[in-house]
């Protein structure tokens, strides 16, 4: 039988510990307007790439005002181009959304390895198997579905009963005249 005081103390230890090395998520806002000019998006785009290069989560919010929220696809555009021009430091998690005024967009920074470099997300191939050193049969392969048995392969279906006969309402009162 073992000590349960220093079991629980071990415990409390590693969640501690635990604490200790997890990181809070930070976010950072970028907020442009659909009419912006290309020099200040690219001021934008600088400091955006600083954000998600220190690790921080990015929201680029565009702000309609007035008549711009006729066109949401000129912010739409906006938003998509801001992603393309970032994507060596961080992936789209959350595609553009019109919010009442407000069009968002959320980016997560890159993961990057040891070196700087991005991290490669390259999943392992499985091993492809001979057919004939597989024992059990493969399910077919999903596709169209097999046509409706015709009419003269289905059992006869049950007779069909009359409606119930309902009662006739009640005659309406007469209005007094």
């Amino acid at each position: 039988m073992g000590d349960f005081g220093k079991y629980r103390y071990d415990l409390q230890q590693k969640a501690k510990d635990a604490k200790k090395k997890q990181k809070a998520v930070t976010w950072k806002e970028i907020r442009v307007s659909p009419k912006i000019d290309d020099h200040d998006i690219d001021t934008k785009i600088r400091s955006a790439a600083k954000f998600l290069d220190e690790g921080d989560k990015l929201k680029v919010t565009v702000r309609f005002r007035g008549r711009e929220l006729a066109h949401p696809d000129r912010g739409r555009v906006l938003l998509i181009a801001i992603g393309d021009k970032l994507k060596d430091h961080g992936v789209i998690e959350r595609a553009p959304l019109l919010e009442g005024r407000q069009m968002h967009m959320v980016m997560n920074p890159v993961r990057r390895d040891a070196t700087g470099a991005p991290a490669a997300a390259t999943p392992a191939a499985p091993t492809p198997t001979p057919p004939a050193a597989s024992a059990t049969p493969k399910p077919p392969a999903p596709g169209p579905r097999p046509a409706p048995a015709p009419a003269a392969a289905r059992p006869p279906a049950p007779p069909a009963r009359p409606p119930a006969a309902r009662p006739a309402p009640p005659p309406r009162a007469q209005r007094p005249a």
